[in-house]
């Protein structure tokens, strides 16, 4: 008889299938998307020396007013502009998308395509 797994494992099972063929270089950084419950976070990582180099969240603080009465899909579009602005002050225009596992429906989907249009390339 099969175990059941939790939605949580199930995500993290897929999560680590989907990194062994997605891996950021400082030519083409990974951006990485994680999504709790009610707030979501994304960072550009360089995997080869292991460091992040641009962040953004739903909790940053230039971003905490303007999210008072928007949707959780509003607020992950936001998310995204901002991520692809600093990422364009630091000299990154090439990104590849890491979707952490997660459908790519919904707020993951807004992110993506608000990065899109901040001038990210992936």
């Amino acid at each position: 008889m099969a175990k059941s797994k939790s939605r949580l494992q199930a995500r993290k099972r897929r999560h680590v299938s989907i990194r062994q063929s997605v891996i950021g270089t400082p030519e083409r950084p990974r951006l990485n998307v994680y999504r709790s419950l009610a707030e979501i976070y994304a960072q550009v990582i360089d995997d080869e020396a292991g460091h992040t180099l641009v962040s953004a969240s739903s909790i940053d603080n230039e971003l905490r007013t303007k999210m008072q009465g928007l949707k959780k899909t509003e607020q992950a579009k936001l998310v995204g502009k901002k991520l692809a602005e600093r990422a364009k002050l630091k000299g990154i225009d090439k990104v590849v998308f890491d979707r952490g596992g997660y459908r790519y429906i919904g707020r993951v989907k807004a992110l993506a395509d608000a990065a899109r249009e901040g001038g990210l390339d992936f």
